[in-house]
């Protein structure tokens, strides 16, 4: 049986596995990303996992390796064309090639967003769907669209950036990108940390424990959560006004956070999407978080899954 790596790298987290056809990872490994240390320590930690997996797996044909990055990620010279402050020096970087190099394998690149979208539309919750909108959100906010099993990466391949659409709620507030007021400096997992600072909130450990704390009546916990979940959730309804899909997938790390988030982002989109659209079925995913390392290694396998791209 031959297999894929796939990898995604986030601004946080880099994640590793090994992908049998029919997108079923039988191994997985991850590490932080050393964002602060460069790209050459990212590339290496790159490396690194997927020789451990290939390492635990001897004999086993691999035919390639599928990375979703962050940033806008060029999928013909598989170069990456921006990256917010988050990965410092992260524009520029070679990925493609420098990573063939060193692995001594073929390698797709393609957005790490955008490798989400694929394995879920594709092997995940919108399989067998012909329009399916991707909604990513944790540490930023992001998504795709997938039609007839193709992404629709745009002319530059930096469709979906939909944590940088203007949102009424983060009026004023500057965004890593440079712009000020989008969706992403409100409904993102930091974003909310931040606002609950902002409201007089005590430190926090992490966005999670914002979380705990609405549930145990913190009102200002409550109060910053439902900003941010009303601000998506008003996005996505102003998304499927737009593009009509047959669904909406929507995961990340805020997609786990509970009810309370959840079902504040499904009824405002409901609420902003038309009267003929408000029915559109709103789901999570299926594939968690193997949804891009999946999407990543489906790369190598199918050369149909990336529209025409002119640079």
């Amino acid at each position: 049986m031959t297999f894929t790596l796939g990898v995604d790298l986030g601004g946080t987290k880099i994640a590793a596995g090994l992908v049998a056809p029919g997108g079923v990872v039988t191994r997985r490994m991850s590490a932080p990303t050393p964002a602060a240390e460069g790209p050459e320590a990212i590339l290496q930690t790159i490396v690194d996992l997927a020789t451990s997996l290939t390492d635990h797996a001897p004999g086993t044909v691999i035919a390639g390796c599928g990375i979703g990055a962050a940033g806008v990620i060029d999928p013909v010279s598989r170069t990456v064309q921006f990256a917010t402050n988050s990965l410092p020096g992260w524009t520029g970087t070679r990925l493609g090639a420098e990573i063939e190099r060193r692995l001594g394998m073929p390698v797709a690149t393609v957005n790490d967003v955008h490798a989400h979208a694929i394995g879920e539309a594709v092997h995940g919750a919108g399989r067998g769907e012909r329009t399916v909108l991707v909604i990513a959100a944790g540490t930023g906010i992001g998504g795709a669209l997938v039609v007839d099993g193709v992404l629709q990466a745009g002319r530059h391949g930096a469709a979906g950036h939909y944590g940088h659409v203007p949102a009424a709620e983060a009026a004023g507030l500057a965004c890593t990108c440079g712009g000020t007021g989008h969706l992403e400096v409100i409904a993102s997992g930091p974003a909310i940390l931040q606002a609950y600072l902002r409201r007089g909130g005590s430190e926090p450990g992490d966005t999670q424990e914002i979380f705990a704390r609405a549930d145990a009546g913190d009102d200002v916990a409550a109060e910053v959560i439902n900003i941010a979940a009303t601000a998506l959730g008003r996005s996505i309804g102003g998304l499927i006004n737009s593009v009509d899909p047959d669904l909406v997938i929507v995961g990340g790390g805020l997609a786990a956070a509970g009810p309370r988030w959840w079902n504040t982002v499904e009824s405002h989109a409901r609420a902003e999407a038309m009267g003929l659209l408000a029915g559109c079925r709103i789901v999570p995913t299926s594939l968690g978080a193997d949804s891009a390392i999946v999407g990543a290694a489906s790369l190598i396998t199918t050369t149909t899954l990336l529209a025409p791209i002119t640079l």
